[in-house]
């Protein structure tokens, strides 16, 4: 890879978090898409491997996109009060960044996996992620899902009706971006 960094942020691609609903009233709550639209990615090459990945996500860029189920469409107001409750439970005052650090990066049969740490709310946990990589002729598209459990990480999840529901306690990490190659990328 030409180079010896690569700087990705949301103008290359997109970081979505997917909730789910628990609890005996789950049928009733929305399972949402949220946006986190300010982060960045840095990849540092060495012999033409990726040797070190860092992502930074700041937590008040969290964006709630749209919530799908329940008993009615969710309104501007309800994302309001969801992105609100979102950045209490994250204690984003406090807490403004998340961030991955890989610190092993193993080849792997479609792309990449990384293996590193995880860092909300000032606690941190190891993380794995597959990084799956495609060749598109003048662009590299990069991908990935991770679980990620929000318990592990001291997060309250919001919750209605006395416990009955809940925001489940996985949620769902996507990352997609595309990287336009130097002249000097192998392909």
């Amino acid at each position: 890879m030409a180079g010896t960094a690569w700087t990705l942020n949301a103008s290359d691609g997109e970081l979505l978090v997917h909730t789910g609903v628990t609890g005996r009233a789950a049928r009733m709550g929305h399972r949402l898409t949220i946006a986190m639209k300010r982060w960045q990615a840095t990849v540092r090459w060495s012999d033409g491997e990726p040797a070190a990945a860092q992502l930074t996500v700041d937590v008040d860029s969290l964006e709630v996109l749209r919530g799908e189920g329940g008993l009615t469409p969710l309104s501007a107001p309800e994302k309001t009060l969801i992105r609100s409750n979102a950045l209490r439970q994250l204690n984003a005052g406090r807490f403004p960044r998340i961030s991955f650090d890989a610190n092993s990066i193993e080849k792997s049969g479609d792309g990449y996996r990384l293996a590193g740490t995880l860092q909300i709310r000032g606690k941190t946990r190891a993380q794995t992620i597959d990084l799956r990589t495609d060749d598109l002729g003048d662009v590299w598209r990069l991908s990935s899902q991770a679980r990620v459990r929000q318990s592990d990480f001291g997060v309250n999840r919001y919750s209605l009706l006395m416990g009955s529901l809940k925001v489940a306690d996985d949620v769902t990490v996507s990352f997609t971006a595309q990287r336009t190659k130097d002249f000097a990328d192998e392909t």
